[in-house]
């Protein structure tokens, strides 16, 4: 259904721009797209509105197209558009944006093809555009719909290399004609065009002497065949992985035009002058008897630059030819000009980082490796890094960057004093972090000595004062504990043959062990559980004073007593570690004892149970099954979802009962019944018997019925059943649990729904769905179902969303039954003239008029209106009826009939509803007359 005027587009985008897949769960995509290209016709639509429509075809457009068919006939009918858009400068706005939908539309759906009719006019349509050079024929006000045409060209030529490889004579003629500012886009088109079409001439066979230069003066067609197979992309390496032409090709003409790019490039802006160096080093790469001394006279410009995109550049083509352009003082000198911007106090800090991370990642003319990895270029020396060493003044990610080059320095110059400041650093920190430093540079420090101990595992002296260290601030630090056991992971996955981690480890156990009672406050006994769990995992490492340590804690603190969950939890962590450990027979009968007093002493139901199951398995079964046992279930890939008491999984039986599985399909789904159940409010108070004059009905009613404990609700019926085939398995389902979730906040929170069971070939349940609407207006809900299947095992499903329709929220008048007919006709009355515009600033009124056709207006009042009929008429025919919609709202129509046309007067107490009841009788109205023919 397309949108309810054009001010609504804004805040539809803008729903659908915020999550695509939860604005369309209240419609589909063929319909949001029909509304958007049916709008987009609109003349009474501004431009400006067209071009925020436009949005989710450029961000989403596989979302909106999700097949070429579609993309065929979304970019047919938005070229449609374009072309019956008005040449105005007013509109080219809209134009531009219109030409980079098609653009996005034709790309994202892959149908850049030949044959197809839209694909092979866009591109001509394109190519006019930018055939006017210099704005001869339009004039300056369209050069951005030639910007547009020229960013198009170059996309599509980007993803079908070789499309525009016969109209490279074209493309450089258009380029050399053109004097304004877009002579950049039309360099760049060039550019991309001639280093695909090069590339494309080096995958054919045979290629012969004077195929280049007819290629450089081709201007035919467009090369469909690019379309048909992919191009893989040119990498940037080495000169021995690219493709190249065979020596004897003449390559004069490309030489020329090469030269005479070059010679332009510093009138472009560096960004366009950085993706111009990259095609052309790609082109100069693929033609061996190109030299890349043509590239030499850039280079003076390019080493003294301060623009990161044109150093990249410099560093990509450095990267290809290396020594056949790049001597050793070249080399020399770009390093050193790396160390001084790296430092450069103009800079900002991402800029310095940048700088760092080309120096680890320098392509040399001799590289020792070429793994790709971090690695340090040989002419890199401790003078040349001095500069570079940190300080505790830097921020975090400079300090890190600069250890980490400054390391592998001094690693590579074997430099004890230069490993020694390095350590003189970690101190600093070290000392920082002691004295309550901030959470950053916590991290900062466990950081950097891991990035000491990636180089220096080997310095036996510094590991040994770091292990030192590092347990003497956890002796003032406890809530460190998850920082160590990380640094621990890390290192010991970093160093596989390295005993530092495992030594480390050591040093804080018997730090803990030797801790005095008195110190084992609450707070930190947690964490000191923590890591005696981590060390429980070491195979070096004895675990009889681990165990002693928590007999003796058990037996001489009130621990037991105080029955905490955690510390109990963190308790069994580290039983279940040493269970599985491979020296179990020598903690046998101390852990057999710490286990039994456990699940005889702790106050705590759960720690007992697990404690009386890690018992049971000590004493029953084999350490190759008691491995088994507990190991089984734990894959890394294994997502479970768990309750609270089964963090510490026996096994996958146990595990997959409190589980709750997702199943594939829907299983479940609510079907509306036809009539719908509605909250009737018990009146048993008396109420007049007969309209009289003298009674003010409306106070009456407003006095003993709409009390301030008034709150209506909508109960809505549905059969819960199953949705089509289901596997055997969901045949039979018990204690089904529907959750319900809002799309928006016009509603209060919906309750659950309980279902004892379902059974497949049994009849379907009945549902009730009670609604309590804050603003009666419609809306989607989202249903999901949480059930139990035979087996004993937990699903979760999700249903169709829900769809609540305005006449859903209909309910009659809230009065006693016994109410006669000319008291609820006196009460319309009253409330009509209290609804008046003139008494209320929130009331409105509306007039509606429709064909009533050869379907008699009483059919239709009856069948729509019928149990909110309070009033009729036959001669001359009139009806009024009155709807009450919650939490306290009306809405009284009047309706009669003249010659042959229906008039409905309109009035209610919320403005805001009008839409919506328009919107219905125009529904039901057009219903009508389609039944009518």
């Amino acid at each position: 259904m397309a949108a309810l005027n054009p001010e609504g587009w804004p805040q539809r985008v803008a729903a659908f721009s915020c999550s695509p897949s939860h604005f369309l769960s209240s419609t589909t995509p063929e319909d949001f797209l029909s509304d958007l290209l049916q709008d987009l016709e609109d003349d009474k639509v501004s431009d400006s509105t067209k071009v925020l429509m436009l949005g989710p075809l450029q961000e989403h457009p596989t979302i909106l197209c999700p097949s070429p068919q579609v993309g065929e006939q979304t970019a047919a009918a938005l070229l449609g558009i374009f072309s019956r858009t008005a040449h105005t400068p007013k509109s080219v706005n809209l134009k531009c944006h219109l030409m980079l939908s098609i653009a996005t539309v034709l790309i994202s759906t892959s149908f850049v093809k030949q044959g197809v009719k839209v694909a092979e006019g866009f591109l001509d349509l394109l190519f006019q555009t930018a055939q006017d050079t210099n704005d001869q024929k339009h004039g300056g006000m369209f050069r951005p719909l030639r910007a547009i045409a020229c960013d198009c060209l170059r996309e599509m030529e980007t993803c079908c290399p070789g499309l525009l490889s016969h109209k490279l004579e074209a493309l450089y003629s258009l380029k050399q004609q053109e004097m304004t500012p877009l002579h950049q886009a039309y360099t760049l088109l060039y550019g991309v065009a001639l280093r695909n079409a090069v590339h494309c001439l080096t995958l054919q066979k045979d290629v012969m002497d004077g195929d280049l230069k007819k290629l450089l003066a081709s201007n035919e067609g467009f090369a469909w065949k690019a379309t048909e197979k992919p191009l893989e992309l040119v990498q940037l390496t080495t000169m021995s992985q690219i493709p190249v032409l065979p020596s004897n090709v003449e390559t004069k003409e490309l030489k020329s035009v090469v030269s005479l790019l070059l010679e332009e490039c510093y009138l472009l802006t560096p960004v366009t002058q950085a993706a111009l160096l990259r095609e052309l080093t790609q082109v100069v790469s693929m033609v061996q008897s190109l030299s890349p001394a043509i590239f030499k006279s850039q280079l003076l410009r390019l080493f003294g630059t301060v623009e990161i995109s044109l150093l990249h550049s410099t560093l990509q083509m450095k990267g290809t030819f290396t020594d056949s352009l790049f001597t050793a003082e070249d080399e020399n000198f770009l390093l050193k000009r790396l160390v001084g911007m790296a430092q450069h106090p103009l800079l900002s800090t991402p800029q310095k980082l940048f700088y760092i991370e080309c120096i680890l990642h320098f392509p040399e003319n001799r590289p020792i490796s070429s793994n790709g990895e971090e690695s340090l270029p040989v002419l890199v020396t401790p003078r040349m890094a001095a500069s570079l060493f940190p300080t505790v003044f830097n921020d975090s990610s400079t300090m890190l960057s600069r250890l980490n080059i400054l390391s592998l320095v001094y690693l590579e110059a074997d430099e004890e004093e230069g490993i020694g400041y390095i350590f003189d650093h970690l101190m600093a920190l070290h000392k920082i972090v002691d004295h309550h430093g901030t959470r950053e540079m916590t991290t900062t420090f466990f950081r950097a000595v891991y990035i000491f101990m990636q180089n220096f595992y080997l310095n036996e002296k510094y590991t040994r004062d770091l292990i030192e260290s590092l347990s003497e601030l956890y002796r003032r630090h406890y809530t460190l504990a998850p920082n160590l056991i990380n640094l621990v992971d890390s290192t010991q996955k970093l160093l596989e043959d390295s005993s530092w981690p495992t030594d480390l480890l050591k040093a804080l156990q018997v730090l803990i062990v030797e801790l005095p009672l008195q110190q084992l406050i609450h707070q930190s006994l947690y964490w000191h559980l923590k890591v005696l769990g981590r060390v429980a995992k070491e195979e070096q490492a004895s675990q009889r004073s681990t165990v002693r340590f928590l007999l003796n804690l058990l037996i001489n603190s009130s621990l037991c007593g105080l029955g905490d969950w955690r510390i109990g939890n963190a308790l069994l962590s580290v039983c279940r570690n040493l269970l599985q450990h491979p020296n179990l027979d020598q903690v046998f009968i101390e852990l057999a004892d710490l286990l039994q007093f456990i699940m005889h002493s702790f106050e705590d139901i759960d720690i007992q149970d697990h404690a009386r199951f890690y018992y049971t398995l000590l004493t029953n079964l084999s350490k190759e099954k008691l491995s088994g046992v507990l190991n089984m279930g734990t894959g890394e890939s294994q997502a479970k979802i768990r309750s609270l008491s089964s963090i510490m999984a026996e096994s996958e039986e146990l595990s997959s009962c409190l589980t709750v599985h997702r199943t594939r399909q829907p299983v479940l789904k609510l079907v509306k019944l036809s009539e719908d159940g509605i909250s009737k409010p018990d009146h048993s108070s008396s109420g007049p018997e007969d309209s009289t004059p003298d009674v003010d009905l409306l106070k009456v009613y407003q006095n003993q019925f709409l009390n301030p404990e008034f709150a209506s609700v909508v109960i809505l019926k549905y059969h819960l059943t199953f949705a089509g085939e289901v596997d055997a398995l969901y045949h039979k389902l018990f204690c089904i649990c529907l959750h319900f979730e809002q799309t928006d906040s016009n509603y209060e929170r919906v309750s659950d729904v309980s279902v004892p069971c379902l059974i497949y070939d049994r009849k379907p349940c009945v549902v009730s769905l009670t609604l309590k609407p804050w603003r009666p207006y419609p809306t989607v809900l989202h249903a999901s179902a949480i059930f139990t299947t035979e087996d004993g095992l937990s699903w979760h499903t999700q249903l169709d969303p829900i769809p609540i329709g305005f006449p859903d929220l209909f309910l009659p008048l809230p009065v006693p039954v016994h109410w006669s007919q000319g008291s609820r006709e006196q009460l319309f009355h009253q409330l009509w003239k209290s609804l008046c515009p003139e008494e209320s600033s929130q009331s409105a009124t509306s007039l509606f008029c429709f064909e009533v056709g050869e379907r008699s207006l009483r059919e239709v009042i009856e069948s729509s209106f019928h149990k909110y009929l309070v009033y009729k008429q036959l001669n001359p025919e009139s009806y009024k009826v009155l709807l009450f919609l919650p939490p306290q709202f009306y809405v009284l129509l009047k309706i009669k009939n003249s010659e042959d046309a229906a008039i409905v007067s309109i009035i209610t107490d919320n403005w805001k509803l009008l839409p919506f009841i328009n919107s219905y009788i125009k529904c039901i109205t057009d219903y009508s007359a389609d039944r009518t023919q």
